[in-house]
């Protein structure tokens, strides 16, 4: 941490991630939304135009105290409650299946271990509570990925631990969840240079139980067999 990443990358992010083709976006990504909302990685609060009056309350992690800040007039323009429950996705202070939905937007790219974070995610929503997902990362275009893969190293330091290339699809997967919608795609338009930081992906994941041991279903063999 330091000035530039404290001070400089949280408005460098409130500033380039407000760009109307990105909130259409985030208003995909929100729609199916509802209940009791955990969002991890909150920002500047972006997302809170286009949450839908199903949402009953939002609680946040935010790691910034800057980004934190500069939401302080979307919280309080927002309708219902916008609380500030941690600085780290990767613990969690909160009970099993507390909530009944959450966000997670250009947040995967930076936390340290964005797997463990998923983990949390799923512990903490309900049974068959989504995850809605708006984040930037690895393009299947070989060309493209190549070029995150060098960038990575640069980006991580100028954009406060920012990854270009991590497997969105994959790390939901892997944490448990099943994805219901997912749309791949360049985020913003612009010139082919810039497809390393442009490629994303948009969409919405389940909580999935995990499967039964099928062995456990099978009656006992009878005696003397």
């Amino acid at each position: 941490m330091g000035w530039w990443t404290d001070h400089v990358v949280p408005r460098l992010t409130d500033s380039a991630l407000a760009a109307p083709e990105i909130g259409a976006l985030r208003r995909v990504a929100c729609a199916p939304l509802t209940g009791r909302l955990l969002e991890v990685g909150f920002g500047s609060g972006l997302n809170l135009p286009h949450l839908g009056p199903e949402v009953t309350g939002v609680d946040a992690v935010e790691p910034s105290d800057v980004g934190w800040a500069r939401s302080e007039s979307r919280r309080r323009d927002f309708p219902v409650p916008v609380r500030r429950i941690g600085l780290d996705g990767q613990e969690i202070n909160a009970p099993d299946a507390t909530y009944d939905s959450a966000l997670v937007t250009f947040s995967l790219c930076t936390i340290d271990d964005p797997a463990r974070a998923l983990t949390q995610i799923h512990r903490l929503l309900r049974p068959g509570g989504v995850l809605a997902f708006l984040e930037h990362g690895l393009s299947p275009e070989p060309g493209t990925a190549r070029w995150q893969r060098r960038l990575d190293p640069l980006q991580r330091t100028l954009c406060g631990g920012c990854h270009l290339s991590r497997d969105i699809p994959g790390l939901l997967t892997g944490a448990g969840f099943e994805i219901h919608s997912l749309e791949e795609r360049v985020l913003l338009p612009g010139p082919a240079f810039a497809r390393p930081w442009a490629y994303g992906f948009v969409g919405q994941a389940v909580r999935a139980e995990p499967a039964r041991d099928p062995d456990r279903r099978r009656p006992p063999p009878p005696e003397g067999h």
